[in-house]
């Protein structure tokens, strides 16, 4: 990707502007409230900022609670565009995954739409892949979000979230888009035994401020590549 050498040579230019397009998690939010220092693009800038300390950078947090992939279609020129941004990361699935098997097709339309539009525009993109969401129901899931859970532990469990990704990713590809695939890394961690769920601040599908470290530092890879 050209995006970092862009910043480290940027010193004397305008600001470096990168767009993050999601949902909550992209939005800053954990357990009960927002958290803007800790959500992953700031962390991702801070460690920029280290890189290239002479460049300006900065973030546009697009992320909305509760929203899907067709509504980031919706406010995109809004939201994205209208920022004139040098690089748009994209990560929806946790959201698009409640419409079931039934909604991969609107998944694939929407994610195409976003895509096609951001390279229409000339911008670079990145498709990330969220996080797992959880694996069993967690006692410390607030009463009135049990009945979810237990759907959501289902969505994983029996590989919904798995075709989610698999889809995403492959719509990705499709566009020639590069890939950040968070979602493969916190599988890999549950294959070794790490139990994920206690990385959900809600017990649901919020990760810990924490593991906001581990989107920062894959993004930062996929910059290199």
């Amino acid at each position: 990707m050209e995006i970092l050498r862009k910043i480290a040579v940027n010193k004397h230019n305008p600001p470096t502007t990168i767009a993050f397009l999601g949902d909550s998690v992209t939005q800053g939010c954990f357990r009960s409230h927002c958290d803007y220092e800790a959500v992953y693009h700031n962390r991702l800038k801070r460690k920029l900022e280290v890189l290239c300390p002479n460049s300006v950078i900065n973030v546009i947090n697009a992320g909305i609670r509760g929203t899907a992939s067709d509504y980031g279609v919706t406010r995109l020129e809004r939201d994205v565009l209208s920022k004139n941004p040098d690089l748009c990361v994209v990560c929806f699935g946790l959201n698009d995954v409640t419409k079931l098997e039934e909604g991969l097709p609107l998944y694939v339309d929407s994610l195409s739409k976003i895509f096609e539009q951001l390279k229409a525009f000339g911008c670079e993109v990145i498709f990330m892949t969220p996080n797992m969401i959880n694996t069993y129901v967690n006692p410390n899931v607030l009463e009135r979000y049990i009945e979810y859970a237990g759907n959501s532990m289902k969505w994983q469990n029996d590989g919904l979230m798995d075709k989610y990704m698999e889809a995403g990713i492959a719509t990705a590809k499709k566009y020639d888009i590069p890939v950040c695939d968070v979602y493969t890394k916190w599988k890999k961690l549950h294959a070794h035994g790490v139990d994920i769920d206690m990385l959900l601040a809600e017990g649901i599908n919020h990760p810990i401020r924490e593991m906001h470290e581990l989107f920062a530092t894959s993004l930062l890879d996929t910059m290199m590549e």
